[in-house]
């Protein structure tokens, strides 16, 4: 692919993107789901308002820019409300989400070619991305979950950058991606995850190579990966280059620096609570929330049944009589026979993106397995070869990242919902795209057939439920056909 083409997909899976979250931003000129909170939380810092909330303040406080920036610029006529405290338009408190997270799918696309170099696969990770409803669902409103991918993915790719360029360039993009993490943490304190991933694949890389020095095991064709290209860099190879003192200070002073400045217009504002009190508030907060189970709230869904997708959320449901009415807002549905037109906000991924990404996960685990094991047998002694491929680099990623941003939910005994696996699941999309990838460019043409079949597939699931990511309007058997589970609905 040359150059050329890769720019024009990146600008036309950005273009998608925005269009796929700013159509129809203000549909529904009510509250969907927590933007009963959000919403009146940016408004507050407005007003100057005090209030708690059981997260910390940056994606409140970018949604309280994106309404001021509204009300001073106002590009758009819509119908407004006074929900928030204030007459304005629910476009003025969801198009900064949407602007965010549009560039979802394209910082992905970076990370995948920062890892590998191969615009194929970093097109297809962009892709993948932009055509998962979890993602546009949580766009298109005044909700902060968006916040914590945006910003932590943004680290990551930023560290990625650093590891790719050396002196005084590296130094400014470790700046920038500890200030990133800070800032996803400073949204919801699981947005730390992010951080450790990096921090697994650094000590990682410390630990193979000291091993590696102390087995004394000498680099040979038969250590090489099967999937190793010889020209091939992955800037991950580097990662040694970073000692522990800087590692510290870029990640670790730095983002702890940033997420304490972010706090300080909330405690200018809600002066009830010091730092150290309103902490200890927000985990008594979530202490009380109770365990994580359907008399909780019936969307609960414990962190196991995540990667399936077995409990998705509605986060609106309205039924008209027909589709010429107006848009029904929050209000007792029809009804049972009456509701002829169903309106459904559905938190839900793209069902096949998901459970082939877990799948590719699970081939990557497997992948290297087998070739740990089938170094020891070619060696015949425990003997590790301190290089290793890009590709199993990319496995290896992939793997603490998800993990990372999957395993501490396991100690978790509050409700949880689908919206806490945003974080984790982006490193399966990657994964089920380096999949594609390798696919398309075997020489075999039966995987080739595979990695198009996939593809297909999952553009095919992104257009069949589109519907649920929309609220278009649906007819009772429309909105059945696509609820394949009784616990989806």
């Amino acid at each position: 692919m040359t150059k050329k083409w890769f720019w024009i997909g990146i600008v036309g899976i950005f273009l998608l993107s925005l269009a796929l979250r700013f159509w129809g931003l203000g549909r529904f000129d009510t509250f969907v789901f927590d933007e009963v909170y959000y919403a009146k939380f940016g408004s507050n810092y407005l007003t100057h308002t005090p209030f708690f909330d059981g997260h910390p303040p940056l994606g409140k406080l970018i949604i309280a820019l994106g309404m001021w920036i509204s009300d001073r610029i106002p590009l758009w006529k819509d119908q407004v409300n006074g929900l928030t405290g204030s007459l304005r338009p629910a476009w003025s408190y969801r198009w900064i989400n949407a602007l965010f997270g549009s560039f979802v799918p394209l910082i992905i696309t970076g990370i995948a070619y920062q890892l590998s170099q191969r615009r194929s696969f970093a097109l297809l990770a962009g892709l993948f991305t932009a055509c998962d409803g979890i993602f546009i669902v949580e766009s298109r409103y005044a909700l902060i979950n968006i916040y914590i991918v945006v910003f932590g993915l943004l680290g990551q790719l930023l560290f990625l950058l650093a590891l790719a360029n050396h002196r005084q360039q590296r130094r400014l993009y470790q700046v920038l991606a500890g200030v990133a993490f800070g800032a996803s943490a400073a949204t919801k304190w699981n947005g730390l995850w992010f951080l450790l991933g990096t921090y697994l694949i650094w000590i990682f890389a410390w630990g193979w190579k000291i091993i590696g020095r102390i087995s004394k095991a000498n680099i040979s064709r038969e250590s090489r990966n099967l999937w190793e290209h010889e020209r091939e860099k992955s800037p991950l190879q580097n990662l040694t280059q970073l000692n522990f003192v800087s590692f510290g200070f870029y990640l670790g002073i730095i983002p702890v620096l940033i997420y304490s400045l972010i706090w300080i217009p909330h405690l200018l504002i809600d002066k009830r609570y010091n730092f150290i009190q309103v902490h200890q508030q927000i985990f008594l907060f979530h202490e009380r929330l109770g365990g994580n189970n359907p008399t909780v709230h019936p969307y609960c869904a414990a962190w196991y049944k995540w990667p399936l997708l077995t409990r998705p959320m509605a986060y609106l449901y309205e039924t008209a009589t027909s589709i010429k009415e107006p848009l029904p807002v929050v209000g007792p549905p029809l009804p049972k026979g009456f509701g002829q037109v169903i309106y459904d906000v559905h938190a839900m991924g793209n069902p096949f993106l998901w459970w082939f990404g877990v799948t590719a996960l699970i081939l990557l685990l497997v992948m290297l397995g087998w070739q740990a094991v089938n170094f020891l047998v070619k060696k015949k002694r425990f003997a590790l070869a301190p290089i290793l491929s890009v590709d199993t680099w990319i496995a290896l990623y992939l793997i603490l990242n998800y993990a990372a941003n999957l395993l501490p939910w396991v100690r978790v005994n509050r409700c949880l919902f689908i919206y806490h696996y945003m974080t984790a699941v982006v490193f399966a999309f990657m994964a089920i795209a380096w999949f594609v990838d390798q696919c398309l460019r075997s020489y075999y043409k039966l995987l080739r057939a595979v990695g198009v079949t996939i593809t297909f597939m999952i553009l095919t699931a992104f257009v069949f439920w589109l519907p649920l990511y929309l609220a278009l309007p649906l007819s009772p058997h429309g909105y059945k056909l696509r609820m394949w589970f009784s616990s989806w609905i």
